[in-house]
């Protein structure tokens, strides 16, 4: 109960890093006295930023505050059956008729009950595997930067294992750099996955060699960099995309910056206004991990170097509908370059 029962003065950032935390993908917000007072979702997070909301603004604004809920000692498990299956609910809170939370059911409080998955099956996955990692020297003078080890495993099949979770089990690599070797780890490795390859003979940046890929879909696909890993909830990600009615979505970390000096303003006369006492800065941070309909790949010049951040751009001046699917900083994992590469491995 502690780990999911949440303050109503607890801000954004601090209601995605609980939420991170528990497997429950719900939190309970209750007042001092244990009187529940509603549920917050990391999709009732996501709404609240994109609509401005700052990470450092409390949840109040945000958070759900007519939960569907059952009395204690007068419900069966039929009833918690129907409802997390009608409601379409991860959590249901328990609470006495003083409404104070006692518990909270879950798919995993039923006898022989399981949550429904839904299974992202036929969307493909493709993932830039063609850079030189020079970053990442000098494991990349001998290595594709893919099959840089992380663990027991190279970082290629962490990001290939997050989509296969979910169902998804056909891959198409851009290769380039060391891509023979890439080649052949795949050929022994032998996976019940599919993969498929794209060969550039040049490097194109990070979405020139899509443009091989054009007509090879017919519904929205992932774009991964290889040197990330998103720990978050694919299928959501997915259906956010379609729902959002999105042309191209990318997902995007919270990131906080802090100054550590006093920052001076200065007034229209170029006097000092005040001075701002280490401020603190909220981004939102472009992962390189995005969700593309297929259409999009007609944008791409041919046998042009083009990044995926002029994609963006041309699909907007197009009038075409840009989603961002904002995540916490602790769901992104760069291990891009050796400092952020050392963490990631902590983190494992």
């Amino acid at each position: 109960m502690k780990d999911i029962t949440v303050k109503i003065d607890i801000t954004i950032r601090q209601a995605m890093k609980a939420l991170d935390k528990t497997a429950e993908k719900c939190l309970l917000v209750t007042d001092d006295n244990n009187k529940l007072l509603g549920t917050i979702a990391d999709g009732d997070l996501r709404r609240g930023i994109l609509k401005g909301m700052k990470f450092s603004d409390s949840i109040l604004e945000c958070y759900h505050k007519s939960p569907t809920t059952l009395m204690n000692g007068d419900f069966s498990q039929e009833d918690v059956s129907r409802v997390l299956r009608d409601k379409k609910l991860n959590l249901i809170p328990v609470i006495d008729k003083d409404g104070k939370v006692v518990d909270y059911l879950t798919w995993s409080n039923i006898k022989g009950g399981k949550r429904p998955v839904k299974k992202l099956d036929n969307v493909s996955v493709v993932i830039m595997a063609g850079g030189k990692g020079t970053r990442m020297q000098p494991f990349t003078k001998i290595l594709p930067k893919p099959l840089v080890p992380v663990h027991e495993k190279p970082i290629i099949e962490h990001i290939i294992e997050r989509f296969t979770d979910v169902g998804c089990d056909e891959f198409h690599l851009t290769v380039n750099y060391k891509g023979r070797i890439l080649k052949a780890y795949f050929e022994e490795l032998q996976p019940d996955y599919g993969i498929h390859y794209v060969d550039e003979q040049e490097p194109l940046g990070t979405a020139g060699s899509l443009r091989f890929l054009k007509g090879k879909f017919n519904q929205p696909f992932f774009v991964t960099n290889c040197d990330i890993i998103i720990k978050a909830d694919y299928t959501s990600l997915y259906e956010f995309h379609q729902k959002g009615g999105y042309d191209v979505t990318l997902v995007a970390s919270t990131k906080e910056y802090i100054i550590p000096y006093g920052t001076c303003e200065l007034n229209g006369d170029g006097h000092l206004s005040h001075i701002n006492e280490k401020p603190h800065y909220d981004f939102l941070i472009n992962t390189g991990l995005y969700v593309l309909n297929p259409d999009v790949l007609k944008l791409i010049p041919k046998n042009t170097f083009f990044h995926i951040t002029h994609l963006i751009e041309d699909a907007k001046s197009q009038g075409k509908k840009i989603g961002v699917f904002p995540v916490d900083d602790d769901a992104w994992i760069d291990v891009g370059e050796w400092a952020e590469y050392q963490k990631a491995v902590e983190r494992f």
